[in-house]
């Protein structure tokens, strides 16, 4: 069970939620919800009984050091957190988790009752999948949302995905069912250099959420981290001549699909960026 009777009115929240596992290559997505939770400042909300949803011999709590002096237990989790971008009258609502090992059904539950209570109408489902993409190219952004209106006025389209799912679908599809506004952003990280952290992909899945809630996202240091990642990847890539040919294929695979009009809406998408980064600076 949950405690509401706490949580503090918000002004037209928007939840955002990323877990780390299954649905998180190279901790892409995970790594947006902490990253906007530290430039946000963000506050905690409320947290999920660990309990309830996690086998600790799967999941396991991890041992912690307080100043060197005490120890305590993290234990495995989901919790919500409250946030206010500068310079906006709205809130946003983090969720950073761990995928649930059991009762994902009461789990759902959980979160659609907590998002209720705080008013939020939009949540925006995070992952990132392994994909056959090349590094050096932009990160493609998958999406999807709850309805064909949704799907339309934010420029996505409905999944026909079919197959094994992961927390992320079953929570997007427990919002649909209970009348809630909800989409995902999928970003597709190279298999081929899948571990964490890929700074890259989590700035394209910052850069999505900014054009797709227009509320302007910091981005930090991550445009640094992101090229100095994709100048690791190239050396790396440069001393195995058959990775080497690998990613030339998959370059070549990539320039060929992709649409005359590609750079242009990118082109159009950065622009709009830059206008709104413009104004909130001259409003600030």
């Amino acid at each position: 069970m949950i405690e509401l009777d706490r949580l503090p009115e918000l002004v037209d929240p928007v939840l955002i939620a990323a877990f780390e596992g299954w649905n998180d290559a190279g901790e892409a997505s995970s790594g947006v919800i902490a990253h906007l939770e530290s430039a946000w400042k963000a506050e905690p909300l409320i947290a999920l009984d660990p309990d309830d949803y996690y086998d600790f011999q799967v999941t396991r709590p991890v041992v912690e050091m307080n100043d060197g002096l005490t120890r305590s237990i993290v234990w495995p989790t989901t919790r919500l957190l409250r946030a206010r971008p500068p310079g906006l009258e709205r809130d946003v609502v983090l969720l950073r988790g761990i995928e649930p090992n059991m009762r994902w059904r009461s789990f759902c539950a959980d979160i659609i009752e907590v998002c209720r209570e705080l008013g939020v109408e939009l949540a925006v489902m995070l992952g990132a999948l392994l994909n056959d993409s090349p590094h050096t190219r932009p990160v493609p952004i998958l999406g999807s949302a709850t309805d064909a209106g949704l799907a339309r006025s934010t420029n996505l389209e409905l999944s026909r995905y079919e197959g094994p799912t992961g927390i992320v679908g079953v929570l997007q599809h427990a919002f649909g069912e209970a009348g809630l506004d909800a989409v995902s952003l999928w970003a597709s990280v190279p298999h081929y250099v899948a571990q964490p952290p890929n700074p890259k992909a989590t700035l394209a899945l910052l850069r999505r959420l900014e054009d797709l809630l227009e509320i302007p996202m910091p981005l930090g240091d991550l445009d640094e981290e992101a090229r100095a990642w994709e100048r690791g990847v190239d050396e790396l890539a440069s001393q195995d001549s058959e990775v080497a040919e690998y990613v030339k294929e998959l370059e070549e695979r990539k320039d060929a699909a992709e649409l005359p009009e590609a750079s242009g809406d990118a082109i159009a998408a950065e622009f709009e960026r830059y206008l709104r980064r413009r104004d909130r600076d001259t409003d600030s």
